[in-house]
């Protein structure tokens, strides 16, 4: 990997806010406007991404105002969580309750919705669903887990439990696991056999929606359902900063070790980086004094 002096690590690091700061303006957009066209009635507004604005020349040449809006940018990072955070909760806790639902779905389109959302949203997004087990009831959450291999060759209850606990989902064990199970089997959702002493659970009915009810979640759900994974995939993608400095920049072992982690993709690293680059610029803002 190719060395890059002081100078051209703080362009590339301009590159990169000046990324995020177009992401932010245009996913908080969409988000609103989705948000206004369906799910206003239940929620006057979802948590949106902060602006970050950025003034590239000052960015370049004051510290104190790079300082500043690398401050922003970490609160930018905190926004998108709670941004997926309070889609789940208005879906979950409000608009599966609302006559809004029961006017545009019919009754079968509804059970199915309510499991084919959380495998979208958590199903996609594993490291956001080891930091949020309350915004979707938990039964939603086993079947958004372990879809695939529900589909594919069953699961025991073991291996369910084995799965949340990788999710730090620490406060189940295999009684009301199989109480849970249960509920899904209700649904429709599974089938329960006996393997041994274990319980073994194998997918039913897959999360097909009827003709009319794609139709409908196409027209107004699956904006605000697929806005998660599109945001977390493109801001929390930071692979740019993933470079070598030379070892004459000042900090050299704090930068190498902060750069490192934008090598992987999602929130944690990406918050991590943005938090210490704050702290790498007031160390050296500190030592210029």
């Amino acid at each position: 990997m190719t060395e890059v002096s002081e100078e051209e690590f703080l362009y590339k690091l301009l590159e990169v806010v000046h990324k995020l700061s177009n992401i932010a303006k245009t996913q908080a957009y969409r988000l609103n406007k989705k948000w206004d066209e369906y799910f206003k009635p239940l929620n006057e507004k979802p948590h949106v991404v902060r602006e970050i604005p950025l003034v590239k020349d000052k960015f370049l040449n004051e510290i104190d105002y790079r300082i500043e809006v690398l401050k922003n940018v970490e609160q930018a990072i905190v926004d998108g969580f709670h941004s997926i955070k309070s889609i789940l909760k208005t879906i979950y806790g409000q608009y599966f309750d609302s006559e809004l639902f029961r006017k545009d779905f019919s009754g079968e389109d509804q059970i199915i919705l309510k499991y084919l959302v959380a495998k979208e949203i958590l199903g996609n997004l594993i490291q956001y669903n080891k930091m949020d087990h309350e915004s979707v009831p938990i039964k939603y959450n086993i079947v958004a887990r372990n879809y695939t291999l529900l589909k594919i060759k069953g699961q025991s209850d073991q291996e369910i439990l084995d799965s949340l606990n990788k999710l730090n989902i620490k406060d189940i064990n295999l009684t009301n696991l199989n109480e849970f199970m249960e509920k899904v089997k209700a649904d429709g959702i599974i089938e329960i056999k006996k393997k041994g002493k274990n319980n073994f659970y194998e997918l039913k009915k897959e999360l097909e929606l009827t003709k009319e009810g794609k139709l409908q979640y196409k027209a107004l759900l699956a904006p605000l359902v697929d806005w998660p994974t599109l945001f977390w995939r493109s801001f929390y993608n930071i692979r740019e900063l993933n470079v070598t400095p030379e070892e004459t920049i000042p900090y050299y072992d704090f930068l190498i070790k902060i750069l490192t982690k934008s090598a992987t993709q999602g929130f944690s690293p990406t918050h991590y980086v943005f938090k210490n680059l704050v702290k790498y610029y007031e160390k050296i803002k500190e030592k210029s004094k």
